[in-house]
C-alpha cells in the first residue's frame, strides 16, 4: 500500500494504470457513512453535495496510536488542464485527536476549491468561517491525500468520490459524473458502489456506470447499505436481497459478489461511538433480525469481514499486476526518450555562427538544387516534365495546311511521310486550304511586280503561329515557379524552421528575392518570344531549304490525288520505293522534331513460294527514267514532271512557312527553357548568398546591439522549449516511477 500512495504522489496515475479502489455512489446512498466507518474518521455532512473534490484515503496499521497527515496533490490547473508535473503540498501538521480531522479535511477541501489563494491561508478557517466562503471552483480533479496511521485499521488505501447528483446545473452534473467515469475506466481499478436497499437497484446511477465500465461484472463490488431502513413487511423485498447477497440473483450477479452493512445512524454519530462498539451493534444487527440472521456466508455482513475481503483482493491486484506496471512504464520511458532525442539539441553555437552556418547551408543546397547536384532532383525532374509539356504545346502549333479546295473534308498533313497526326492541337490553330493562302496573298499585295508574291503574305502566317507560342510560355514559367516555391519552403524550413524568428526572418528575405528573379525571368521570357516576332531570320539555311523541298514535294503529291486524302477514305500509302529512295533525311538521322528515325529492320529472305509485290507506277517510272540516262531521282522528283500548277504559287507559300516553322520550332522548345533557368533558377542561386548576407547585416547595423539582434534570430520556439522541458520533466517522473517499482521487486514488500 506504501508503494503504491509513493507512486501516486510521484502523478504514476496519470501515466500509468495503477491498482485503486474506488467508492462512487449518489447522493443519500451512505456512501458518506460507509467511508466513515471503512477509515474510522468523520467526513463533512452538510446538505447537498459536500464533497467537491477527490479523496485519497490510505491506512496502515503499523503504528501505535493514531495519527493523520494530510497532502494536497494538485495535478491540473484551475481549468482542469494536466500540469507538467504535479505536486504535493502537505497541508497543515500532523492530526493526533481524532475529533480534529473533519475540520482539518473542510480546510483541505477549501484550499483545492481556490486554487489561486494560498493553502495556507485556510489553516486557521473555522467550520461556520469555510460554509460561508464563496469558492472559485464548485469541484475539482485535484486529490485531498489523507494518510492514516491507526494501530486498529486493516491496512487499504481507496479513493472517494463526489457523491453522484441529479438536481445541480447541467453542467455541475456532467463534470461529477465525468469524474466518475474517468476514475473508474481504467482495468486496475476495483470498483466500490454503494447501493441503498431502501431503493429498487435499477435505479442507482452508479451501478449503471459500472456496468459501462466493467460490463462483464468482474471487479466491480456492490455495498449494500441502510437495510434497517426496510419494514418488516417488505417481505418479497428482503428476500430478493437476500438472494443478491447469497449470488442466486440472475439479474445482478458481480465475481466478487455484494456485501451488506449497517452503518450508525444520526443519533450513534453524535453519540461518537468507538470503531468496536459500531461494529459490534452491527454485527448484533445481523444476527438477530430476519433474514440476514439465516445467510450461511456471514462474511458479507459487516465492515470488518468486507474491509479484510477488499484489503486482500488489492493486495493480489497489485502483485498480480506488477510486472504489467514495470512493462507499461518502460514502454512509456522508451518513447518519451525517443521523443525527447528527436527534439532539437539546446543552441550551444554563438548565435552571429549559428545564423551564418544556416544562411550558407541554404544557399549551397540550393546551388545544388538549380545544379542537380542535390540528392532530392525534384526541381530538376519536375522542370524537365514541365519542358516536355511545352515542347508538346508548341508542336501543336504547327500551321495546319491541307493544300485542297475543301481543306475540311481531308486529314491533316502533319509530316511529310504521312506517319504522324497530332493528338493536342492548339485551339488557335485553324485548317487553311488552298484557297485561303490565295486569300493571304491577295490581301498582302502592294507594288509589287508581277508573278512575285508579297513577303508579307508568309510573315504573316508566320505570325498567326509565333503568337501562339506565349500562352505555353506562360504556363511553363508558371508550373516551374510553383516547383521553386515548393522547393524554396522545403529548404527554409529544412535550416531555418527551428528558429521561428528566424525563419519568418529570412523567410520573407528570401522570398522578396524569389519574387525579384520571376519578374526578371517573366522579361525575359517576354523577349525570348518577342525575338521570334522580327526579323524572321535563320542561318539554317540548308535546313530550311531541305525541308521547303520536303514540303512542297509533299504538297504537289498529295494535291495530285485529292482522292486519298479525304476524311474516312482509306489511309492513304506510301510508296514502298519511298522507303529505299525518298527518305533521304530520315537516312541521314534527321527529323523533324528532335528524334531519330529508326530504320527498317532488313528484310529476312522469304521461301520461294512467298508472294512477290507487283512493281508500283513510281518504281517503273524510275526504272523507266534511269534506263533513259537519268539515274539517281527519287519519287519526290517525279512531282516536278507533273504539269504546271494553277496553285503553284500557294504551295510554295505553304512549303516555306511550314518549313520556317520547323526551324524556329526547334529553336524556340530550346531557347525558352534555356531563358528560364538562367534567368530565374542560376541568377537566383547566384545572388542569393550576397542577397542576404547585406540584408542581415544592414538590419543589425540600423540597430542598437547586432549581438542581441542575432540572439533574437536564434531564440528558440517556446513550443519546443516547453515540450523539450515537458519530456525532460515526464522522463525524470517515469524514471523515479521505475526505481520504485524495482525497489519494490527487489524487497518483496508492499
Amino acid at each position: 500500500m506504501e508503494m503504491m500512495a509513493d507512486l501516486r504522489s510521484m502523478g504514476a496515475d496519470a501515466l500509468i494504470a495503477l491498482p485503486s479502489v474506488v467508492v462512487i455512489g449518489g447522493q443519500s446512498a451512505g456512501k458518506s457513512s460507509l467511508v466513515e466507518a471503512v477509515s474510522g474518521i468523520n467526513v463533512p455532512r452538510d446538505s447537498g453535495t459536500c464533497t467537491r473534490c477527490p479523496m485519497e484515503c490510505n491506512m496502515s496499521s503499523h503504528a501505535t496510536s493514531w495519527s493523520c497527515t494530510i497532502t494536497l496533490r494538485i495535478g491540473f490547473d484551475s481549468n482542469g488542464l494536466d500540469l507538467q508535473k504535479p505536486t504535493n503540498v502537505r497541508f497543515g501538521p500532523t492530526i493526533t485527536d481524532r475529533s480534529e480531522f473533519e475540520v482539518w479535511l473542510r480546510r483541505a477541501q477549501a484550499a483545492i476549491l481556490n486554487p489561486n489563494v494560498p493553502s495556507s491561508t485556510f489553516h486557521t478557517k473555522t467550520i461556520e468561517e469555510l460554509k460561508n466562503i464563496k469558492n472559485t471552483l464548485k469541484f475539482s480533479r485535484n486529490v485531498v491525500c489523507v494518510s492514516i496511521e491507526d494501530p486498529d485499521a486493516t491496512d487499504l488505501s481507496f479513493y472517494d468520490l463526489p457523491g453522484l447528483i441529479q438536481n445541480e446545473e447541467a453542467e455541475m452534473v456532467a463534470l461529477v459524473k465525468g469524474l466518475a467515469e474517468h476514475y473508474i475506466e481504467k482495468k486496475n481499478t476495483i470498483i466500490l458502489t454503494t447501493i441503498p436497499m431502501s431503493d429498487d437497484m435499477e435505479n442507482q446511477q452508479s451501478m449503471s456506470l459500472a456496468r459501462a465500465a466493467d460490463p462483464n461484472g468482474k471487479r466491480t463490488i456492490g455495498i449494500l447499505t441502510k437495510s434497517d431502513m426496510l419494514s418488516t413487511g417488505a417481505i418479497n423485498q428482503r428476500h430478493k436481497w437476500v438472494e443478491i447477497i447469497e449470488g442466486r440473483s440472475q439479474e445482478h450477479t458481480l465475481r466478487h459478489g455484494f456485501y451488506c452493512v449497517r452503518l450508525p445512524d444520526d443519533a450513534e454519530r453524535a453519540q461518537r461511538l468507538s470503531r468496536a462498539e459500531s461494529q459490534r451493534r452491527a454485527a448484533e444487527y445481523f444476527d438477530t433480525t430476519s433474514p440476514w440472521k439465516d445467510v450461511i456466508d456471514r462474511r458479507r455482513f459487516g465492515i470488518p469481514g468486507f474491509v479484510s475481503d477488499i484489503s486482500q483482493l488489492l493486495i493480489q491486484l497489485i502483485e498480480d499486476a506488477l510486472p504489467c506496471l514495470r512493462e507499461d512504464v518502460d514502454t512509456l520511458l522508451a518513447k518519451c526518450t525517443k521523443d525527447f532525442d528527436e527534439l532539437p539539441p539546446p543552441l550551444e553555437n554563438d548565435p552571429q555562427i549559428e545564423v551564418l552556418e544556416r544562411v550558407n547551408a541554404f544557399c549551397d543546397d540550393f546551388k545544388s538544387f538549380v545544379t542537380g547536384n542535390h540528392e532530392d532532383k525534384r526541381l530538376a525532374q519536375r522542370n524537365r516534365a514541365l519542358y516536355a509539356i511545352f515542347k508538346r504545346d508548341i508542336r501543336g502549333t504547327a500551321p495546319d495546311f491541307r493544300p485542297f479546295n475543301e481543306p475540311e473534308g481531308c486529314i491533316p498533313l502533319d509530316d511529310t511521310e504521312g506517319n504522324m497526326t497530332l493528338t493536342e492541337r492548339d485551339p488557335g490553330v485553324k485548317a487553311m486550304g488552298i484557297y485561303d493562302i490565295r486569300k493571304v496573298i491577295q490581301e498582302a499585295i502592294g507594288w509589287e511586280l508581277p508573278n512575285n508574291v508579297p513577303y508579307q503574305a508568309k510573315a504573316n502566317l508566320i505570325t498567326q503561329f509565333t503568337k501562339l507560342w506565349v500562352a505555353p510560355s506562360e504556363r511553363c514559367l508558371a508550373g516551374v515557379n510553383n516547383v521553386l516555391d515548393q522547393v524554396i519552403d522545403t529548404l527554409v524550413s529544412t535550416h531555418f524552421g527551428r528558429f521561428k524568428v528566424l525563419e519568418e526572418y529570412f523567410g520573407n528575405l528570401i522570398r522578396i528575392q524569389v519574387n525579384i528573379c520571376k519578374a526578371r525571368a517573366q522579361d525575359a521570357v517576354k523577349t525570348a518570344l518577342d525575338l521570334e516576332t522580327v526579323p524572321h531570320y535563320t542561318q539554317n539555311t540548308h535546313y530550311l531549304q531541305t525541308l521547303r523541298e520536303k514540303w512542297l514535294a509533299h504538297y504537289k503529291t498529295v494535291r495530285s490525288r485529292p482522292s486519298l486524302y479525304r476524311i474516312g477514305s482509306k489511309s492513304p500509302e506510301v510508296p514502298e520505293a519511298l522507303d529505299d529512295e525518298c527518305n533521304d533525311l530520315s537516312s541521314k538521322g534527321i527529323s523533324f522534331f528532335g528524334s531519330v528515325t529508326p530504320s527498317a529492320s532488313p528484310a529476312k529472305s522469304k521461301p520461294s513460294t512467298s508472294v512477290v509485290k507487283p512493281e508500283t507506277p513510281e518504281a517503273k517510272a524510275l526504272r523507266a527514267l534511269a534506263e533513259a540516262g537519268y539515274a539517281g531521282l527519287r519519287i519526290s522528283d517525279l512531282a516536278r514532271l507533273l504539269p504546271p500548277d494553277s496553285f503553284e504559287e500557294e504551295l510554295v507559300v505553304m512549303a516555306d512557312v511550314r518549313a520556317y516553322y520547323h526551324v524556329a520550332y526547334k529553336r524556340i522548345i530550346d531557347h525558352i527553357p534555356f531563358t528560364i533557368e538562367h534567368a530565374l533558377h542560376h541568377a537566383l542561386a547566384k545572388h542569393l548568398s550576397q542577397s542576404l548576407l547585406t540584408s542581415l547585416l544592414t538590419d543589425a547595423a540600423s540597430g542598437s546591439n547586432f549581438s542581441e539582434r542575432m540572439k533574437e534570430l536564434v531564440s528558440e520556439d517556446a513550443s519546443i522549449a516547453q515540450k523539450r522541458l515537458m519530456l525532460s520533466t515526464r522522463k525524470e517522473r517515469l524514471l523515479n516511477i521505475r526505481r520504485r517499482l524495482m525497489t519494490f521487486g527487489n524487497t518483496n514488500s508492499i
